[in-house]
């Protein structure tokens, strides 16, 4: 498929009710100007004109989902100033390492938690937002994009991650396509059996597949992306797969599946003068539709 019927076709598929063409999808929120996953880098991504805010799901001690893109406090947040007692230790690499888990405390007290401070001193006090008050300050602004994050990982400790995000999406009517078409949700997940589950569990919500280098080989064939649909309508590779194997967007298309590249960030323009140039290149030479970036105001809505 070409031109407008092919995006008519990703529209319908994938759920993209923002759909300009090409798809932009706030990294954490504007994450290269306000600390990652809270709500002044959710606002900033919607005033430089996102169309989805993402938002990575991490589960509290007494089961409430927040928005933390790690399993663990520490880097984001004062935790060991806050509770210097509370961590767990582990090996790593043959060293002792510690690290105070989300899971290991309530809602209560991760509320205590400064984490803005990390990024600048201009964000002391930023707290960590609780999913429903993400939803609630993007809702009717932008699309959701919410991340199952280590669902394994939860569930081992005896949460059911799928279940919390679809009970909270159907609590806020946003369980169904085109419930709310100011408000589209899209599900990610790097882990299939997660997505694979929210599918058996009804979700009729368009789901992402994310991959990264680690874990190229086993979708680096025609054959191993075309078995995405069984759980997925379209696939989020990271963003050097791509470069590397342009071949896979077509085969994407050819399944009837989105591509979604992450993440595109000033930082690191991955070789390009700026970022700009590397999304222009990504979405209008290799043909992918849409991409994460930390930089929604160096989106290119047109070819460069």
């Amino acid at each position: 498929m070409r031109g407008s019927l092919f995006c008519l076709f990703v529209l319908a598929l994938a759920g993209f009710a923002q759909y300009h063409g090409k798809t932009l999808i706030a990294h954490r929120g504007a994450s290269a100007y306000a600390p990652e996953n809270t709500l002044p880098a959710y606002r900033l991504a919607m005033e430089q004109g996102a169309d989805y805010v993402e938002q990575d799901l991490q589960i509290t001690k007494d089961g409430i989902l927040v928005c933390l893109h790690d399993l663990t406090l520490e880097r984001t947040t004062d935790v060991q100033r806050v509770f210097p007692d509370r961590y767990r230790t582990e090996e790593r690499g043959g060293k002792a390492a510690r690290h105070w888990y989300v899971s290991d405390f309530t809602l209560a007290e991760i509320k205590r938690l400064d984490a803005g401070s990390w990024m600048d001193a201009k964000f002391a006090g930023t707290r960590i937002p609780t999913w429903q008050e993400a939803i609630d300050e993007i809702r009717g602004k932008a699309g959701l994009y919410p991340e199952t994050k280590a669902p394994e990982v939860y569930g081992s400790r005896g949460f059911d991650m799928e279940k919390l995000v679809l009970d909270q999406l159907r609590k806020n009517g946003l369980d169904k396509p085109g419930a709310e078409p100011k408000t589209p949700v899209i599900i990610q997940s790097f882990s299939e059996a997660s997505l694979r589950k929210m599918g058996e569990m009804g979700c009729r919500l368009p789901r992402l597949f994310l991959f990264g280098e680690r874990d190229k080989q086993k979708w680096l064939s025609r054959q191993a992306i075309e078995r995405v649909k069984e759980f997925a309508v379209g696939i989020g590779p990271e963003k050097t797969i791509v470069r590397a194997n342009p071949e896979i967007v077509q085969w994407a298309h050819d399944a009837g599946l989105s591509v979604t590249v992450y993440t595109l960030n000033s930082a690191d323009p991955g070789g390009f003068p700026d970022v700009a140039q590397e999304a222009a290149f990504y979405l209008y030479k290799l043909g992918v539709d849409a991409l994460f970036t930390n930089n929604p105001d160096r989106f290119p809505r047109r070819p460069m």
